[in-house]
């Protein structure tokens, strides 16, 4: 998925994306749930560093 498809798919400017990939924009955790539901993952999820394997 392009990144501007997934910008329009969370409702967020792809330029925000884009900077948030690149290090430059620090996302609030409002924003970080919204790119979680667009990946269809739980907020959770994105702070799991556990090196276990699920499944």
């Amino acid at each position: 998925m392009s990144q501007e498809a997934f910008a329009d798919k969370c409702g967020i400017d792809r330029t925000y994306i884009s900077g948030i990939e690149r290090g430059v924009r620090n996302p609030t955790l409002e924003i970080i749930n919204i790119i979680a539901n667009g990946l269809q993952i739980e907020l959770t999820d994105l702070f799991d560093f556990s090196t276990k394997s699920k499944g």
